[in-house]
């Protein structure tokens, strides 16, 4: 007779290997591969259908009026950057300040500053537009050469924002376990960035001179070709690049201070829709100038943004389906019941935690949450550092990125990689992240 807690395991490999099936081997869109999984996970655990067509409907919904929101907002001003020459303008001046062999080096730095105060779906549609521009300037976008060459530089992007995603407050997703475990933020932030440079270092240009030889890039959702008008000045195109990440960098640390806390105005500009929508409404103008009224300038940026939205839109909220699916079957809750089970270092339990309920949910704000939500206790009675534990936690949040993560398919519809070399480039991404920042977590542990 097999167990509960044993047929739940079960259900969710099935369900995950059969959306992977799907996918790679059956050549299905996303969307269809990952819903089966959703629905296979879902009845193999024995919930009633019902019950699962709910958990789906709620998955899709909750990623599509979150994250969905914030990507659609991101590809129109992503296409607005593209079609006017800005991101092109801004790739050739960053080159020409860095020179082509610092360049990857130079998009590594650029992504951990932009990626602070935002979500790393907002860090990624805002940078990579850039990204894939400077890329193009540097190599031929149709040879094996220029597929490697935009990886260099594309690949320690991505390592930037993740490591400030899992790491460094004031990023959301630790500042909310710097508060539950009650840890000071200065140190918080201190440790962070220690441990972030060298896990960026290594999980992106090193990395990258390993994992993405061979890759093809299919065109990515920035390809489109871009309008007949003059490019606008630098300054402005920066403005505009700049401007939601300030709004969101200033209503986060702005509610820092006792006094301003749940201030209306600080709220809203901390919100990512809102300051992507108010950037979108000043972009048009500011880049298009008189012909913004133009049909065929109207018409070009929103069939770009919506031809691209479409097919991610699907697929991320397919994911965020199969991850409900899987958390409104308790594996989430199996996961952390199991390790709790084990008397091991608090750092590597809250780890453990964060990387079982990443690989079953998907999602690195569940796993945070969910990681914070049983350590309050083991924290207090080991007298571990608390802020070590916020970083132990955060690494084990971004471990693995597969199927079930929004994540993995919207860097494989930006980037332009198969499924299958998404896995060996981003997953493998995230998980050198996940080890690295761990390995030297309970290093710097041995020191303070």
């Amino acid at each position: 007779m097999i167990s509960p807690d044993m047929r739940l395991v079960i259900a969710a490999l099935a369900g995950i290997a059969l959306a992977v099936l799907m996918i790679v081997r059956g050549r299905l869109h996303p969307f269809i591969g990952l819903l089966c999984g959703a629905f296979t996970v879902g009845l193999l655990a024995g919930l009633p259908l019902p019950d699962v067509a709910k958990a789906v409907q709620k998955g899709v919904g909750d990623i599509v009026g979150g994250t969905g929101l914030v990507v659609a907002l991101g590809l129109s001003l992503g296409a607005m950057l593209h079609l006017s020459g800005a991101a092109a303008a801004l790739a050739r001046g960053a080159l020409r300040l860095t020179g082509v062999r610092a360049a990857p080096w130079a998009t590594l730095g650029i992504a951990i500053v932009i990626g602070l105060p935002l979500f790393f779906e907002t860090g990624l549609v805002l940078l990579l537009p850039i990204v894939v521009a400077a890329a193009e300037e540097m190599a031929g976008a149709n040879d094996a050469k220029g597929d490697a060459t935009k990886l260099s530089l594309i690949m320690p992007a991505l390592a930037g924002l993740g490591v400030v995603h899992a790491l460094v407050p004031p990023h959301p997703g630790p500042l909310l376990a710097v508060e539950a475990l009650g840890a000071d933020l200065g140190r918080t932030m201190l440790y962070g960035i220690l441990i972030a440079i060298p896990t960026a270092i290594i999980a992106g240009p090193v990395l990258a001179r390993f994992t993405t030889r061979g890759v093809r890039l299919a065109p990515s959702v920035t390809a489109e070709a871009r309008l007949d008008i003059p490019a606008p000045p630098l300054g402005l195109s920066l403005l505009i690049v700049l401007l939601p990440v300030l709004m969101i960098a200033t209503g986060e640390l702005g509610q820092m201070a006792p006094a301003l806390k749940g201030t209306a105005w600080l709220v809203a500009a901390s919100n990512p829709v809102v300051a992507l929508l108010l950037t979108n409404l000043l972009a048009l103008p500011l880049l298009f100038g008189r012909r913004l009224r133009d049909a065929a300038i109207q018409d070009a940026v929103w069939r770009e943004t919506m031809a691209s939205a479409g097919a991610i839109l699907l697929a991320i909220g397919a994911g965020g389906a199969l991850k409900q699916v899987l958390v409104t079957a308790g594996l989430s809750d199996l996961l952390a019941r199991t390790v709790m089970m084990y008397a091991i270092s608090p750092l590597l339990l809250g780890w453990l935690v964060a990387v079982g309920i990443r690989l079953a949910a998907g999602s690195a704000t569940v796993a945070t949450i969910t990681a914070v939500g049983i350590m309050p206790g083991v924290v207090a009675s080991s007298g571990v550092s608390p802020e070590l534990v916020v970083l132990a936690i955060g690494a084990g949040s971004v471990f693995f990125s597969h199927v079930n993560d929004p994540g993995f398919w919207l860097v494989k519809s930006y980037v332009g990689t198969s499924t299958a070399d998404t896995f060996r480039t981003w997953s493998l991404l995230e998980t050198t992240i996940s080890v690295v920042g761990l390995a030297l977590v309970m290093a710097l542990s041995h020191v303070i």
